[in-house]
């Protein structure tokens, strides 16, 4: 019978529970790495005996000389190794890196062509019998580097690597910023690019994994808000877009590339990675650039005139197309009184009119403002037929938006210009108003009328009058006593009328050109009080809009219903008939008493 080969016998000797033998393990291989690139290779051994410090020695066997060991490092023997690897060892260069007590890494700090080879990792015996293995190997090809990163540019059919782009960019504008990684490997190898900048450290922006997936990096937000993309050109070309610059975008731009392979055991490996600054970029603020002036510096006006003032909007770079401008005109008539706004213009170039130019009182006032010059250029604000109101200081405040996708406005600039005058001399408006009772007596029951007599110097082609009658009713505290009104006049003569305290009807109407009449009905003693007319001029200008000339309030006029003689002589009468029906009451009571008293006595 033949003997069993020196396996089984081991396989025999070393069954379960009965010993353990020796492995030394290195990865699979080959392994390919690039010149001038770093390398490790690990090494462990399990299933021995001794102390758990195990040593290790590596050799290499080159190409040419494929069956010669050459001594690289010892873990034990610090003199191990040749005279080719001496140098290297001793700068550490090259060295051993021990991870635990029975594992290692060969590192290898920069490859070189002739460190190709077959690498052995070899552990010296602790063991008490020869069982297992001692030691492992690994094939390492170095490749050329061939990785190529740059800004793109050409020199006479070459790659070149210019240097870097000085960019000053406006807040808003789009940067493009394209890079070149290219490797020519006859292994299968792929390529990650990366974008980055550097302020007081280097932050990734936007990475190409090596499967072709974008990965967002510093501005994850940016990027699925679509205003951080990269582009590829071709197969070698990338192009990193930021649609819409912001002042912290500024700093050094840089690209980055790496080459990776796949080794044996299925684990991508970075082979290398090369760096390129692309561009230097600083970002100049649309605030810094901005500039906003009214004109003229002073207006003097008539009432009726047009009131004519512009707003100059101005960049030193032209600004770019995100950017917007709005645009509003601002009035302060004192210097106590906060602005009001009287037309702007939004980033959309929808225009919108003060509330104060478009309520009931005043009606629509004819007022625009319009951009008579290309962006960001010059707005004019028109006032048609100026009123007295119109005149204070006026200030243009411009803001300016950058916009994004969906119609979203975000603010990076605002400023006011300084203010114009607008100055009008005042209309000379005389206005009295006098109230006064038709009648003198007024009793219960009957028709109080009340005149309100106005007198106005000025035109009365252009003045229309609105008359309102108020009283304060005495029957009230006096803490408590506040004026009403009762019955009022438009300025188009439309009259407006209620009940008097007593309820009863009223009446308003004009019986002269400047007299108006008011009528009480049926007056009782709680329509007593002090009673006046308020007038207010208004003139109508041309485009329909109204302006409140002067006001003015009558003297108060007391009135006070008396009671009718009729009824002064009801007062005896009634506590006369009283009088008697009591003393009649107690005479018949006594007399009836007395009679009834007889009667029985009688009876008896």
């Amino acid at each position: 019978m033949a003997a069993p080969p020196f396996s089984a016998l081991l396989l025999l000797v070393c069954a379960p529970g009965l010993c353990t033998a020796r492995q030394v393990k290195v990865p699979r291989g080959p392994v390919y790495r690039v010149e001038g690139s770093s390398v490790s290779i690990p090494c462990n051994v399990s299933g021995y005996e001794g102390p758990p410090i195990q040593n290790f020695e590596w050799f290499v066997y080159r190409p040419g000389a494929p069956d010669i060991s050459i001594a690289i490092a010892s873990t034990k023997d610090s003199a191990f190794a040749y005279a080719v690897f001496a140098q290297r060892v001793s700068s550490r260069d090259v060295y051993i890196h021990r991870v635990s007590g029975d594992s290692v890494e060969l590192r290898i700090q920069r490859l070189r062509s002739e460190d190709a080879g077959v690498y052995e990792c070899y552990t010296p015996t602790t063991d008490a019998k020869f069982l297992g293995s001692y030691s492992d190997k690994i094939t390492v090809k170095v490749i050329p580097d061939t990785l190529q990163v740059s800004s793109t540019g050409t020199s006479k059919g070459r790659l070149s690597s210019p240097p870097p782009l000085q960019l000053h960019l406006l807040e808003g504008r789009e940067l493009h910023l394209s890079c070149l990684a290219q490797a020519d490997s006859a292994q299968h190898t792929h390529l990650s690019v990366s974008f980055g900048v550097g302020r007081e450290t280097l932050q990734d922006i936007l990475s190409i994994r090596r499967d072709s997936c974008v990965e967002p990096g510093l501005y994850s937000e940016r990027y699925l808000n679509d205003e951080i993309r990269v582009e590829k050109s071709d197969n070698s070309t990338f192009k990193l877009v930021i649609s819409r610059l912001r002042p912290q975008d500024a700093g050094t731009y840089h690209c980055t590339a790496a080459q990776w392979i796949q080794d044996p055991d299925g684990d991508w490996q970075r082979i290398i990675e090369k760096s390129s600054v692309l561009a230097q970029v600083s970002v100049q603020t649309v605030d810094s650039q901005l500039k906003v002036s009214s004109s003229p510096q002073e207006l003097h006006i008539q009432s009726g005139d047009m009131v004519e003032m512009f707003c100059n909007v101005s960049m030193l770079v032209p600004p770019p197309p995100d950017v917007t401008f709005s645009v509003g005109w601002w009035v302060t008539s004192n210097m106590d009184s906060p602005g009001m706004l009287v037309s702007s213009v939004s980033a959309d170039g929808m225009v919108h009119l003060g509330e104060q130019y478009t309520s009931r009182d005043v009606g629509t006032r004819h007022i625009s403002l319009e951009k008579i010059s290309p962006t960001p250029g010059s707005y004019r604000l028109r006032i048609y037929y100026a009123q007295p109101s119109d005149t204070g200081s006026y200030s243009c405040q411009v803001t300016a938006f950058v916009s994004y996708p969906g119609g979203r406005l975000e603010e990076v600039s605002r400023k006011t210009s300084p203010s114009l005058r607008v100055l009008m001399r005042p209309q000379d408006i005389i206005l009295n108003a006098f109230a006064q009772l038709q009648s003198t007596s007024i009793y219960r029951d009957d028709t109080a009328v009340l005149l309100c007599n106005v007198s106005v110097n000025a035109p009365p082609s252009s003045l229309h009058a609105a008359v309102s009658w108020w009283v304060e009713l005495a029957e009230e505290e006096p803490q408590k006593r506040t004026e009403r009104q009762l019955a009022s006049v438009t300025r188009q003569g439309v009259s407006e009328t209620g009940t008097h305290a007593s309820g009863a009807k009223l009446s308003m109407d004009k019986v002269e050109a400047d007299c108006h009449r008011l009528r009480l009905y049926n007056v009782q003693p709680e329509d007593e009080g002090s009673y006046r007319c308020v007038v207010t001029a208004w003139v109508q200008y041309p485009d329909g809009s109204w302006y409140n000339a002067a006001s003015v309030k009558s003297n108060s006029i007391k009135l006070y219903p008396y009671a009718r003689a009729r009824d002064l002589l009801l007062i005896p009468v009634i506590v006369g008939f009283a009088s008697a029906l009591v003393v009649g009451i107690t005479i018949l009571s006594t007399v009836t008493c007395c009679y009834i008293r007889r009667l029985r006595v009688r009876k008896r």
